[in-house]
């Protein structure tokens, strides 16, 4: 799918924020859906199933919190000047759904992407970008936040793609969690480490239900899914839960309180693929991205990535 889709990336790791910006193909199905109890979004309820406009026109995933959301604004007017839009007798208006992570615990809090940033992102857009780690909305993600942030590790963006007999799944994720990153045995990968390297749940996961040593929203977990698959707008919606299953499943503790958040899921119909089919892809796609982000993150502004805790250098 990278090959179909254009991403772009701002990035500023001296003051730890960035954004992401896709662009998929004309025609595509695309619905959402958001977990946990602070999510940050822009146009969310306009992918619900039962709302007219099922093509977006690109997607923005940004740092900042709240205040990154304005960089979908500098999106749209650089796809209204190229002449990408819905359809209006007053001119194209864009599509552009984004959401946001909170990266302000981390490098600089004023710190969020800007329109202007946003459409730097839009311009560098190209195909087979796979650039991962410490790169656009990734760029501040943290996980493992909640002991406290000087127990955090870096994490990022990661990217995930599968084909089978002909139906391919890209699945971007920023990982950003309260909570920690488990490996395919349920093992701690990434989360709350000490001083000497040791995670604080190695010892038992009990350690994590105490009160979190963080802010309200200061966390969330954004994951896009790009199919070829053949969906209505309900069914992508139903494929969009199920990439919160995978999260849940690749994070401990997941969609808490103090986590927003949200999925995307957007098909480029070509492939008849059953529901179930469907979803067992997106969430194994979402489940591996999850563990790139990881994996793919250097150190950041004081944040130990996973090669220096595995004692890599």
């Amino acid at each position: 799918m990278l090959d179909r889709l254009k991403i772009g990336h701002y990035t500023d790791t001296e003051r730890g924020t960035g954004c992401t910006v896709v662009l998929p193909p004309s025609g595509n199905v695309c619905a959402a859906c958001a977990f946990g109890a602070a999510p940050g979004t822009r146009e969310l309820a306009l992918l619900s199933p039962d709302k007219k406009i099922q093509e977006i026109h690109a997607l923005v995933l940004t740092g900042g919190s709240a205040f990154g959301l304005n960089a979908a604004h500098g999106v749209m007017e650089e796809l209204a000047k190229d002449g990408i839009g819905f359809k209006t007798h007053y001119g194209p208006v864009p599509i552009v759904p984004a959401a946001v992570i909170f990266d302000k615990n981390i490098g600089n809090a004023q710190a969020y992407p800007t329109v202007e940033e946003a459409k730097k992102a839009y311009r560098q857009a190209q195909f087979n970008n796979k650039a991962m780690g410490n790169v656009g909305a990734g760029t501040g993600a943290t996980v493992g936040k909640w002991a406290g942030m000087e127990y955090a590790m870096k994490a990022g963006l990661g990217l995930a793609e599968i084909a089978f007999e002909g139906i391919r799944v890209l699945a971007l994720t920023v990982v950003n969690a309260v909570g920690d990153v488990l490996d395919e045995k349920g093992n701690i990968l990434a989360g709350a480490v000490d001083h000497s390297g040791h995670f604080l749940a190695a010892a038992g996961k009990e350690r994590r239900w105490g009160a979190p040593k963080i802010g309200m929203g200061a966390n969330t977990v954004l994951t896009a899914v790009f199919t070829n698959f053949n969906c209505s707008k309900t069914e992508a919606h139903f494929l969009a839960k199920r990439a919160h299953l995978a999260i849940a499943r690749k994070i401990e503790p997941p969609h808490t309180s103090f986590d927003g958040d949200v999925s995307f899921v957007c098909c480029l119909p070509e492939k008849d693929v059953t529901i179930d089919l469907a979803a067992s892809l997106v969430m194994n796609a979402v489940e591996q991205s999850i563990e790139n982000g990881v994996m793919a993150a250097e150190r950041l502004l004081g944040f130990r990535s996973i090669h220096e805790i595995r004692g890599r250098k």
